[in-house]
């Protein structure tokens, strides 16, 4: 069986940092990272998606942690046809935008200037060996078909040698007379699967498939159980606590994937107060026990 890290999507979310995980002396940003690191071994970098990240910040997570500690990073929003706002790109790179750049209006240029800096910033980590995968989280609307999959292609091209995971909004990805397609797609393109736990019989609901594509690493995300997803605040959406039985019920798929990689990401996004880094420690201690 591979090597099972389990953890949070970020590890500087407000409503964590007002929690009370932190103990005092612990709550600026050097701290904030040395005590996670002591208590979990993976944590997700979401703020990758709203801005791009920098090499002096990727610099200092790699002195702050100790080898074996895991960085997933999530692409920037751009990358994977977000609307993103001018305001987040890098100053000298905003020309006189303002407001939203939208499907299919970033020019080729400017998406090869971001594709540069975003591997010049995740770089230390890779060197390091701190980078455990970039997550591409494409849209709602990428929806399964050939644009979609030479989408896919050009991105895994340009990223080349990083760690790729993948994971789909669209419902129509992991659903039964695709899944198998979906599933050869990503293991041609040598990209890691991201299977998710959310809420059940919304019209945007995934499966809670674990998908194995790249025997190197395997990633799930749990996503809270909350059927607000797909609108109200990203509060509402993610607001939910674990209980001990709802992940008990997924640690026996999460084995079984653990089986099948070299290494298994489990990272929990239900970022209300400390509701995540919680059910990381509940989960990590049920996937770590002896089996029955």
């Amino acid at each position: 069986m591979g090597d099972i890290l389990v953890g949070a999507c970020s590890w500087t979310d407000r409503q964590l940092v007002a929690s009370g995980w932190y103990p005092r002396g612990r709550r600026d940003a050097e701290g904030r990272l040395r005590h996670y690191a002591s208590r979990l071994p993976v944590v997700e970098v979401d703020a990758g998606y709203y801005a791009l990240p920098s090499r002096r910040n990727s610099e200092l997570w790699v002195e702050r942690t100790p080898d074996g500690f895991r960085f997933d990073v999530k692409a920037f929003s751009l990358l994977t046809g977000h609307p993103t706002r001018a305001e987040s790109l890098p100053a000298d790179l905003r020309g006189n935008g303002r407001g939203w750049l939208g499907r299919g209006q970033a020019s080729d240029a400017l998406l090869d200037e971001v594709w540069g800096r975003f591997a010049e910033a995740v770089e230390p980590l890779r060197g390091a060996g701190r980078l455990g995968a970039v997550l591409f989280q494409f849209p709602p609307w990428f929806a399964p078909g050939s644009w979609a999959e030479a989408a896919l292609d050009a991105c895994v091209r340009r990223a080349e040698g990083w760690p790729l995971a993948v994971e789909f909004r669209h419902p129509g990805w992991w659903e039964a007379e695709q899944a198998e397609t979906t599933h050869a797609l990503l293991t041609a393109l040598g990209t890691s699967a991201v299977g998710t736990d959310m809420a059940q019989g919304l019209p945007a609901s995934l499966p809670p498939v674990v998908p194995v594509t790249r025997p190197a690493l395997a990633v799930v995300r749990f996503h809270g159980r909350n059927p607000a997803w797909g609108r109200g605040t990203k509060e509402e959406r993610f607001r939910h606590d674990y209980d001990v039985s709802e992940l008990a019920a997924r640690a026996p798929r999460l084995r079984r994937a653990a089986g099948l990689a070299d290494e298994l990401h489990v990272l929990f996004n239900n970022c209300c107060a400390d509701a995540a880094v919680r059910a990381a420690e509940t989960m990590r201690g049920l996937l770590t026990a002896p089996c029955r």
